[in-house]
């Protein structure tokens, strides 16, 4: 968490990705196979006719030779008659391929597409509809060197010997890398795997291993049990010397914990968590977790967060690994919160699978919205609910540009499947799925989910089904399987009229309601105008552009919550028009819409309605939330961009923040006006950059001067401490950088052995890092480190040096990846970028290497997305924005001209040019005037 909140100091939330689907009107050419026999397919998507029912895998990793063979046998069920199978490899060697059918063995001929990654197998007789068969390849390929499909991976002992591993990433298209497969979420199938290593190495998979077989060459084979049915891109393997850690759960569960050797004893806090979760969910679901074990495996080299494969979740090992001593309050937040998202998937996602990818928010929205759901009950210490507002203004990031997608969006090839794993599938799917629940009402929404499981277990949905499990839930024939919350709840009918304080007369009809939702791109602004008891009210697209046409057409049914001056009611009214009017019972001194931020949409306050609103939080500004007063923050500064709210009135709301000590309206206050000066810093604009950075610093001095240099205090309390001293230091607030240097001074003497309080290493290590001597010191600190959340703390401190030389020579080491690690590279090139004394190295460096990087983190990523925003979106400027779009301009669509991410950073830097074009004058005067008011006061 405390990275995520840096980023509003040392980075900037990043958009993530997506992309256009290809023209369809190019006539489509006739494939040919690399043999120059047509192929007989021309789809990206596989034809029906046939679908596998059950895998026999066995495979030979070698990790001396870095590369593997296997055997794989695929039992078919012919669903039309055929003469081909058409299914995924990618990049193997195929060989040995047979048809085995109920009339003998014989050979098939074998084409391949890798365009598609498609491979043809013919036969010469027809394949009969309702027959079963089975064919049965051989294959054999390199371990991967990107962080995907079954994919090397290495870590250094604290004796300095390298030691290899093979690990498997399969989601989205990566199976297909590792054997030949159906390799589409909806060709379901179950797998017995066995695997071959050296002695000196274990095997985990999926399932719990039933025997090990002596082989000749001093080999031995893993047989493991056969897996449920499930998609292609939930099997796992990894072949390493881990270690472990197990536990059972209440229901019988075995949780085991697998890191390498030096780091098992950092894994006592996430076994802990993954037991109590997986009991949490299995109560709550009311559906029993169906496999005896789920091992959580903590990889050396890991691309993302973490990975759900079904009974074996896969993690980076700073989001698995805890050090009670060394780790931070908003490390423990992150380990809790990425454990809960990936057992939830173990039901959303695994047990009941999106049809295809266009959904992925079924899975994604879903585990990021049940992370806050379960912590809420499981650990009400943690007070996740201080953190889920994030999520949504993150989303609104992306999805107020033009470029953005539909939740729900078409797409064919991996490139855009990829860009579907971003801010829009998984926090606006959270958000939306949260606006849902409140709508509903906690009761109904659960009862409608846990319908949904299990009606569709072991199946694949669409949107519509969700929405249908969420409708009528006491309709009786699903009442008889319903379990006794649903029984409980539908006899109480009385409870369940709290939805209808929303509509009246008409039947609630969810899918109509969340279609607007999830098939449109965008969210609205609700205009809110109150003359008298009267309150009109009207909605459009919020949307970053100067072409206003590009909002016309958009229309959504909103779910509007209230509260006003005169009661804290909180009141309900569903807008499906582009207006409507609602009348008070009296008339108000202020009214607040969307209570809790718990809408995913904006408001905007016409007339005296923010002058009312700066009024409130001015004199009792605890009359509001702290959510409620973090969503004023953010739409306030978001409506000054599109021209809605001028930027002194936004300034004016500020203000009250000096009195401000909740850490959402805080942060949210940093995320809003740090932005302010970092554009200036990239257009050598000194004395207004200055001007800003003394208010914020002079906004928040209070509150910096009231943190103790000590680990106390709620999670929240802490994570903002952090968050507090990091950026009084970095401003150069004299108290703190004072403090800071004397502790870094006393921990260097101290050969590290000092025990710095957690919460303020940060701070500490910033300061230190300004100077060679300091930066070396902390280099060689970190090389020896065992401890994830330390070295992560180092590495930022690092990475924030005016040092040059340092900085370009940290990202030329991540991206060689032996000392630091290339899966840390996106962090380091985008925390260099948001340097002032780095942005130039970053983009220098992303052009540099662009080919080196596409292939290491693929096409669509999240990773490459995060670079490509991360490393231009502070620019302002019509030069520079012509010298990115040289760049990216002179790209083929295979080096990634086509990616989403790329139509964003154009878009953001559009933006940043009109706002400074605009409102430059405006915050140049008021920050002059408000000099000058200062200055009279000191007199």
């Amino acid at each position: 968490m405390l990275a995520a909140l840096l980023l509003l100091l040392l980075a900037s939330l990043y958009p993530s990705s997506g992309a256009q689907l290809p023209d369809k009107s190019k006539a489509k050419e006739t494939p040919v196979a690399t043999n120059g026999q047509p192929f007989p397919w021309d789809r990206m998507r596989l034809p029906k006719t046939v679908f596998p029912l059950h895998y026999d895998l066995s495979l030979h990793p070698n990790l001396t030779t870095l590369d593997f063979t296997g055997v794989v046998r695929i039992q078919l069920d012919v669903k039309e008659d055929t003469n081909t199978v058409i299914l995924h490899a990618k990049q193997m060697q195929i060989s040995n391929v047979l048809l085995l059918a109920p009339e003998g063995v014989r050979p098939l001929q074998v084409l391949e597409y890798p365009r598609s990654h498609q491979l043809a197998l013919v036969s010469d007789k027809v394949l009969t509809k309702g027959r079963k068969y089975e064919v049965q390849l051989g294959f054999a390929a390199n371990l991967s060197d990107s962080f995907h499909g079954f994919y090397k991976s290495s870590y250094r002992t604290s004796s300095g010997e390298v030691r290899v591993l093979a690990s498997t990433q399969f989601e989205a298209t990566f199976a297909r890398g590792a054997f030949p497969c159906f390799d589409e979420p909806a060709f379901k199938a179950s797998y017995t795997i066995r695997i071959i290593r050296e002695p000196r190495h274990i095997a985990i998979s999926n399932m719990p291993k039933v025997k090990t077989v002596e082989l000749p060459g001093n080999l031995l084979e893993d047989h493991f049990d056969t897996t449920v049915k499930m998609s292609t891109y939930l099997v796992a393997y990894i072949v390493s010397d881990f270690m472990s850690v197990s536990r059972t759960t209440q229901h019988g569960v075995k949780i085991s914990i697998y890191a390498v050797p030096e780091k098992i004893d950092q894994t006592a806090y996430a076994l802990d968590a993954a037991v109590k979760l997986l009991d949490f969910y299995d109560d709550y679901f009311d559906i029993p977790y169906p496999l005896p074990k789920q091992d959580l495996a903590a990889i050396p080299d890991f691309q993302s967060g973490a990975m759900e494969n079904w009974g074996l979740t896969t993690y980076r090992e700073a989001g698995l690994l805890f050090d009670p001593e060394k780790s931070s309050a908003s490390d423990k937040l992150g380990i809790t919160k990425v454990i809960a998202h990936e057992l939830a998937h173990q039901w959303f996602g695994n047990l009941v699978t999106m049809e295809w990818w266009n959904d992925l928010w079924l899975n994604e929205g879903f585990a990021k919205f049940m992370e806050f759901i379960s912590l809420d009950i499981t650990y009400p210490e943690l007070h996740v609910d201080d953190f889920f507002l994030g999520k949504c203004f993150e989303a609104m990031e992306v999805d107020g540009l033009s470029s953005s997608h539909p939740v729900s969006t078409p797409v064919e090839n991996p490139t855009q499947i990829q860009e579907m794993f971003d801010d829009v599938s998984y926090d606006k799917g959270a958000c939306i799925l949260n606006m849902l629940r409140d709508f509903l009402t906690p009761e109904v929404f659960e009862i409608g989910i846990i319908r949904y499981l299990k009606r569709f277990s072991y199946q694949n949905t669409v949107n519509s089904h969700l929405w249908e499990s969420l409708t009528d839930i006491c309709n009786s024939d699903d009442l008889k399987e319903g379990g006794m919350k649903h029984k409980e709840f539908c006899s109480n009918r009385n409870v369940h009229s709290e939805a209808s304080k929303w509509y009246s007369g008409d039947e609630l009809d969810v899918r109509a309601i969340m279609d607007t939702w999830t098939l449109q791109e965008g969210f609205p602004l609700v205009t809110v105008e109150v003359r008298g008891r009267e309150v009109r009210l009207s909605q459009e697209r919020y949307l970053k552009t100067d072409d206003p046409s590009l909002t016309e057409g958009f229309l959504w049914q909103i779910p509007l919550t209230y509260m006003t001056s005169a009661s804290n009611t909180i009141h309900r009214f569903l807008l499906k028009t582009k207006s409507d009017i609602l009348y008070l019972p009296e008339e108000v001194d202020w009214v607040k819409f969307n209570v809790d931020m718990s809408g995913y949409y904006m408001v905007h306050y016409k007339g005296e309605g923010w002058n009312s609103i700066i009024k409130l939080l001015k004199h009792n500004h605890t009359a509001l939330s702290s959510n409620d007063r973090a969503s004023l923050i953010h739409n306030v500064f978001q409506l000054v961009s599109v021209g809605k709210v001028r930027l002194d009135t936004a300034l004016e709301l500020s203000q009250y923040l000096s009195k401000e000590t909740a850490i959402m309206p805080v942060t949210q206050g940093f995320g809003e006006l740090v932005p302010l000066y970092k554009l200036m810093e990239k257009r050598d604009l000194v004395v207004v950059e200055n001007q800003m950075k003394s208010y914020i610093v002079d906004l928040f001095r209070g509150l910096i001067d009231q943190q103790e240099w000590k680990d106390s205090g709620s999670v929240s309390e802490r994570v903002l401490r952090s968050y507090l001293l990091l950026f009084a230091c970095v401003r150069n607030y004299a108290p703190c950088v004072t403090k800071a240097t004397h502790l870094f001074n006393q921990w260097r003497d101290s050969d590290g052995k000092m025990s710095l309080p957690v919460d303020i290493t940060m701070a500490v290590f910033v300061v230190g890092a300004r100077t060679p001597e300091g930066w070396d010191y902390l280099f060689e600190k970190y090389r020896s480190s065992i401890q994830l959340s330390v070295k992560s703390r180092m590495k930022t401190a690092m990475a924030v040096s005016p040092l040059q030389d340092k900085l370009k020579w940290m990202m030329e080491q991540s991206l060689s990846g032996e000392v630091m690690k290339t899966q840390d590279l996106p962090g380091v090139v985008v925390s260099v970028s948001k340097n002032p004394r780095g942005y130039k190295l970053g983009w220098d460096f992303l052009r540099a290497n662009w080919h080196t990087l596409i292939k290491k983190f693929d096409l669509g990523s999240h990773s490459i997305a995060h670079m490509v925003t991360g490393v231009t979106n502070q620019y302002s400027t019509r030069e520079m924005l012509d010298e990115i779009k040289s760049f990216f301009g002179s790209l083929t669509e295979e080096a990634g001209s086509e990616m989403r991410c790329i139509q964003q950073t154009y878009e953001t830097i559009e933006d940043n040019i009109r706002w400074m074009d605009t409102n430059f004058p405006l915050l140049k005067a008021w920050l002059d005037k408000r000099n000058h008011r200062v200055a009279h006061d000191d007199l």
